[in-house]
């Protein structure tokens, strides 16, 4: 890989902090490490260059492959027999069906022990990297890396300050602030369900997050397998703790009516109208790229955590999704680059550059270029609980399908105990 460090002396500053932090890593002078991922330019860059880190503690030299077709050639690879040393899946899923296949390696059994302790919410970490083995046995393949969060609200400080609302800590008050809104003449929210042949994956997202705030972790996980049914009670109550939100015509802009039909994409903006056509819109940390021209995050548009309920003892559960590396072709190099993935440094380098969040505690925050930036991985930092998107590890004719759909014939007015039967219903036997 070519040497492309990053300002002159700060990269020279990092490389040596990574070769001293990194202390424990072996001598692979003369060792190829091949890795292949879905990350292509700009993000390609960057971490070639946090690999460059590494070959430079370590004497070895890595290839990495990025693909927009990574799912399909990295099954390709691995059934051929000519896989890279380590893969960098961007959902668990399928890192999870390679594994029963007998296509993964575990990772080194300290590695969990690592996790458990250095990242916020360490158990969840441990476990969305767990799968089950060809003869059915549990061990540990992923080491997540670069996590992106869902459980957001976005609003524009200036219009909050204005109205004298005040940021809510709870769902309890998330809900009083809803009805002053509405006491007080405005609109609270903005929902759009509406993204093409995807239409209806919002909801989802809004459904995943309310399972959390109503049900331990272990019932989520149920859920997402299909161990608990679709129209479990539990997941019908989730389903119209969404619709209290979503379906009350005084909540969201355009009304009850407007919600399934109004694009993602657009949502966001009646927070930007004058006056606003809403105050909240509760969408994952990439929506800013569909914000007004111009605005400012930290300024214009800001977020805040979107809560858990005081009442119900759930700690503060996080949704998102994220990327994991895991060994598809063994070798000492493969686990030491796993290892190397440790050092807060890699992560800072990533942190620096803007587009990455981690759950690691013993980051330096002050590496992030952006106060946001900072508030944003400090939700992640506080999580009690850590659950990936459930949508994209259920099965894809339900979580991108039947689910979406599903969520469109609620927010239409179809009855909750209707449509999640009809999703059960639909999943794969």
């Amino acid at each position: 890989m070519k040497k492309t460090f990053y300002a002159g002396a700060a990269a020279l500053a990092l490389t040596a902090g990574m070769a001293n932090a990194a202390g424990h890593l072996p001598d692979l002078t003369g060792e190829t490490i091949t890795v292949a991922g879905t990350w292509l330019s700009p993000e390609a860059e960057i971490v070639e260059e946090i690999f460059d880190m590494f070959e430079e503690a370590t004497g070895a030299e890595v290839k990495y492959v990025g693909s927009d077709s990574f799912e399909q050639q990295i099954v390709i690879d691995a059934e051929a027999g000519s896989a890279p040393n380590l893969a960098v899946f961007p959902q668990p899923g399928l890192a999870a069906d390679m594994a029963s296949r007998g296509f993964l390696t575990p990772l080194q059994p300290d590695v969990a022990d690592w996790v458990r302790e250095n990242y916020a919410a360490g158990q969840s970490w441990v476990d969305l990297g767990s799968y089950n083995d060809a003869d059915g046995n549990k061990q540990h393949y992923g080491m997540f890396f670069r996590v992106d969060v869902k459980s957001l609200v976005w609003y524009s400080p200036e219009n909050f300050e204005d109205a004298g609302y005040e940021i809510p800590e709870t769902m309890e008050d998330l809900k009083a602030l809803t009805d002053q809104i509405v006491a007080d003449g405005g609109t609270p929210w903005c929902i759009g369900l509406g993204s093409g042949a995807a239409t209806g994956w919002p909801a989802t997202d809004w459904v995943e997050d309310m399972m959390l705030r109503t049900q331990p972790p272990e019932v989520y996980d149920d859920w997402v397998s299909n161990d608990m049914a679709f129209d479990d009670p539990r997941v019908v109550a989730a389903i119209e703790e969404f619709g209290a939100f979503a379906r009350n015509n005084d909540y969201v802009a355009g009304g009850a009516g407007a919600v399934a039909s109004t694009d993602f994409r657009d949502s966001p903006k009646g927070l930007f109208a004058s006056p606003p056509q809403c105050y909240m819109h509760r969408q994952a940390s990439f929506i800013p790229a569909f914000f007004p021209e111009g605005t400012v995050v930290g300024e214009d548009a800001d977020f805040f955590y979107f809560p858990s309920y005081a009442s119900k003892d759930l700690g503060n559960p996080v949704l998102g999704a994220g990327t994991l590396f895991a060994i598809t072709n063994e070798s000492e190099g493969a686990h030491a680059l796993v290892k190397f993935l440790q050092d807060p440094k890699a992560h800072e380098l990533w942190m620096s550059r803007g587009a990455f969040l981690t759950p690691h505690k013993g980051v330096d925050l002050s590496a992030f270029g952006s106060d946001s930036e900072r508030a944003m991985n400090n939700i992640l930092l506080n999580a009690t609980t850590f659950r990936f998107d459930g949508s994209d590890l259920m099965p894809g004719a339900v979580g991108a399908g039947t689910f979406w759909t599903g969520m469109v014939d609620y927010a239409g007015g179809k009855d909750a105990g209707e449509v999640a039967t009809a999703i059960q219903n639909s999943w794969p036997n």
